[in-house]
């Protein structure tokens, strides 16, 4: 039997990078190596794709649908030679993806017995996501999601948070007359497959650490930049914004070593790479008490919410974040020393053991 991965677009400044080179091999150790021996793993890719992506967005948004018609159309040619067999899996990585009812279309005419599940990262039910400002909950959106996450019969989150959300704001259980019991078995929490990280980022743990405060994020709204920036006109400390500068992934992951303080204003947030990256190579990380970081951080790394719910909130509240960074920044060491136990407990969210668990016993 195969699970075919149906990848994310490589960015190569993104972690989509490493899931093109890392998860493959990760998923051919758990399901040959502890379970099914008998499994094959296969990329489904949509080829080449632009590595510059839209202003403040995660992708290319023409760039992205060209990668999924080029995916669509070999799932097409290896159903039409008869490659596609009872008991194979379906992984998307990104389940915001149209081609799965394609797929559901032609395994259910054909009369083809699969599996498919999909990896949750946004879409227009989140309010704070490039779809949820600029769609909103148009009605072909809302429910081609709704359509999407009915054709999964696994619904992968990273996080408790997103999971309210995704209920929340597109489900609407009362609405919709979900079934709770089809709803617990169809949406599943996971932590996400990137057990990989800490051996690449175990280099860069033991450098040198300067004054330096890091914004990790897209340059775009929800992220809120401009009190980063402020921030930096009021703190004696080397601010820097990592996409003001075109640094490749090794670049990055340097400057994220020699830095003390990775900062955090989100206003959208499902899971938090960069933070957890920070604490791998003990970079204190600085979050609001908010979105996924309230169920991940404890009260350590997080400050009240309120402070930067928005620009006008961030100046009633400045005096107040900047002595809070510039305490931690002064007495780095002592916050150093609870970093190994964050690291242990966000281990549970960046570790896909819960996912290969599913897959195995589908196949």
């Amino acid at each position: 039997m195969t699970v075919y991965v149906v990848d994310i677009e490589a960015v190569d400044t993104r972690y989509t990078a490493q899931w093109k080179k890392h998860l493959p091999q990760q998923l051919r150790y758990a399901l040959g190596g502890d379970f099914h021996k008998h499994v094959d793993v296969r990329v489904i890719s949509g080829g080449d794709v632009p590595q510059t992506t839209d202003p403040g967005a995660f992708l290319n948004f023409a760039g992205t649908n060209s990668y999924k018609s080029q995916q669509m159309q070999e799932i097409a040619y290896l159903f039409s030679i008869g490659s596609i067999k009872n008991g194979d899996y379906f992984l998307y990585t990104d389940a915001w993806n149209p081609t799965v009812l394609q797929l559901k279309y032609m395994s259910d005419l054909l009369g083809i017995k699969i599996k498919i599940g999909g990896m949750w990262h946004a879409g227009s039910y989140d309010p704070a996501d490039f779809l949820g400002r600029l769609v909103g909950d148009a009605p072909w959106v809302r429910t081609a999601e709704r359509s999407m996450f009915e054709t999964y019969d696994h619904n992968y989150f990273a996080t408790q948070f997103h999971i309210d959300m995704f209920n929340r704001n597109l489900l609407k259980a009362e609405e919709w007359q979900v079934d709770r019991n089809l709803l617990n078995r169809k949406v599943i929490r996971t932590g996400w497959p990137m057990e990989y990280m800490e051996p690449i980022l175990e280099q860069f743990k033991g450098m040198e650490k300067h004054n330096i405060i890091l914004f990790p994020h897209r340059i775009a709204p929800e992220k809120q930049i401009d009190i980063f920036r402020d921030l930096a006109e009021e703190l004696p400390f080397r601010c820097i914004v990592c996409q003001d500068s075109e640094l490749t992934k090794d670049e990055y992951h340097e400057l994220l070593g020699t830095a003390k303080m990775v900062f955090s204003a989100n206003l959208q947030e499902t899971l938090g790479i960069s933070c957890y990256e920070g604490a791998i190579v003990n970079t204190i990380p600085l979050v609001p008490d908010r979105l996924s970081y309230s169920e991940m951080y404890n009260e350590i790394y997080k400050y009240p919410s309120d402070w930067t719910r928005s620009f006008e909130h961030y100046t009633i509240h400045k005096k107040e974040l900047v002595s809070v960074i510039t305490d931690i920044m002064h007495n780095y060491p002592v916050y150093l020393g609870s970093l190994p136990d964050l690291t242990d407990e966000l281990l549970e969210f960046f570790h896909g053991e819960k996912l290969y668990n599913t897959i195995s016993s589908s196949v």
